[in-house]
């Protein structure tokens, strides 16, 4: 599955930059990051070797140890200056090993690892079908993979406000405004993707969290803290003027509750096991015979608002 085009350097280049203030602004992303770890309660795994895909300054691995004292962690990221943070961390017996490379072009052997940690990573990658079959290449038999990413309804507001300030109707008319922030793709096409990559018993599900602001400023100020701008190569180049700003503003203000700007977030989470040596092969009429469980929208254990 191919999706709209990212500007990877585009993207690497904001997290160079975000790095050392990112841990101050990312909020949402820890909090996510631990609902993740949370469901590794419910799976019996001793892994040995452990990859944390897209790890940013590395803010779960001291969970991944203290939870898996005798595996090896390997902190991936494609940006240095995230990586620099991540590989403080831990213990002074105990670093994790940094890689600098792309989640789409994986530097790492066949079945080297048993478990793959991805939070709010997987949205940067361009052709998700590739990325998973190449996840799957990596895994060990009976290997498992938790990630989280975010789903289209992600700052529905801001586009909302975006398309109010570009002139456009609400609804499909909104195609234009999607060009103002990055692309997310849908739990279930991610659950389709992880099927075609052959893994077994894909399980999704979404909760939707909200964030609140005192102004449209201090959104503006977060997404820049964690180097989520717009990256999507149909993103508009030049400067956006005082006017189409105040546009914009004015626009955001129409939505505000109880004194305060709302902004929603999709989180998507996703698990999936690779199978077996022997059951890597087997085919059926419509594709790999792989049953797929629980597609659907519901409360993860434990979840809550925030």
């Amino acid at each position: 599955m191919t999706q709209a085009p990212i500007d990877k350097a585009s993207v690497r280049r904001s997290f160079d930059r975000a790095a050392n203030g990112y841990d101050a602004a990312a909020f949402l992303q820890r909090e996510i990051g631990g609902r993740l770890l949370e469901r590794l309660d419910y799976c019996r795994l001793s892994p040995k070797t452990i990859l944390d895909l897209g790890c940013g300054t590395g803010h779960a691995i001291g969970a991944l140890m203290r939870r898996y004292p005798r595996a090896r962690v390997l902190a991936l990221d494609f940006a240095l200056g995230m990586l620099r943070l991540a590989r403080r961390r831990g213990t002074w017996f105990n670093r994790p090993r940094v890689l600098c490379a792309d989640a789409e072009a994986l530097p790492l052997a066949d079945g080297c690892v048993d478990l793959i940690v991805s939070n709010a990573a997987l949205q940067w990658c361009n052709d998700l079908d590739r990325t998973f079959s190449d996840l799957l290449r990596i895994l060990r038999p009976g290997g498992l993979l938790m990630f989280t990413s975010f789903g289209p309804d992600t700052l529905r507001e801001l586009r909302a406000a975006w398309a109010a300030a570009d002139g456009l109707p609400a609804g499909p008319a909104q195609t234009r405004a999607q060009a103002h922030v990055s692309p997310f793709v849908d739990m279930h096409d991610l659950g389709d993707a992880l099927v075609r990559a052959r893994f077994a018993e894909p399980v999704m599900d979404a909760e939707r969290l909200t964030l609140t602001y005192a102004g449209l400023g201090d959104l503006m100020r977060d997404l820049k803290g964690i180097g989520a701008h717009n990256a999507g190569c149909d993103r508009p180049r030049g400067l956006t003027g005082p006017g189409r700003l105040a546009a914009l503003e004015a626009a955001y203000e129409t939505q505000r509750r109880d004194g305060r700007l709302p902004a929603t977030y999709e989180v998507v989470y996703g698990h999936a096991w690779a199978p077996e040596l022997a059951a890597r092969g087997r085919h059926t009429d419509d594709g790999f015979a792989i049953p797929v469980g629980a597609i659907g929208r519901h409360r993860p254990p434990g979840g809550g608002g925030l």
